[in-house]
């Protein structure tokens, strides 16, 4: 993954979408003006539904040209540098 950031905000759920080949969820969110998907197979997308309309800090990063969710944590992190 390339071009990591971190932002603050409410977590919105824009769209579920299809289960990979593997039958693992995917979703497509927003967060502080940015929208992007969960990775295919990750575990992010079981653990990403316990933080929908809550305040969380993300770190996104461009996987393959789409914006893609790397990190999710709640509330916002005090060190930046971890």
């Amino acid at each position: 993954m390339k071009n990591i950031t971190r932002h603050y905000g409410v977590l919105k759920l824009v769209k579920r979408m299809k289960n990979s080949e593997l039958g693992n969820p995917q979703f497509l969110l927003s967060c502080d003006g940015y929208t992007f998907r969960t990775p295919k197979n990750s575990m992010l997308g079981y653990s990403v539904q316990n933080y929908i309309d809550k305040r969380v800090t993300i770190t996104i990063g461009t996987h393959y040209g789409a914006l893609t969710l790397e990190g999710i944590f709640m509330g916002k992190m005090i060190n930046p540098n971890v």
